[in-house]
């Protein structure tokens, strides 16, 4: 794996959408693919995925604060 973020194209912008699967098919794949090989968005993956589930204990009273 690589942490070098100067190694081809990267898919930090896409991890939401991939938390959230709300990549196509084709996006998902390479976004997989890609996480497998690079550390760095390996890491910003876990940090989307922690915020994903952390938004599913809110509750609405907590918005509204």
């Amino acid at each position: 794996m690589t942490a070098d973020p100067g190694e081809g194209p990267h898919v930090r912008h896409e991890l939401g959408a991939y938390v959230l699967d709300a990549l196509t098919a084709d996006e998902t794949r390479t976004v997989s693919r890609h996480l497998r090989s690079c550390d760095r968005c390996a890491a910003d993956y876990v940090e989307a995925a922690e915020a994903v589930s952390l938004l599913a204990l809110l509750r609405e009273e907590d918005l509204l604060e």
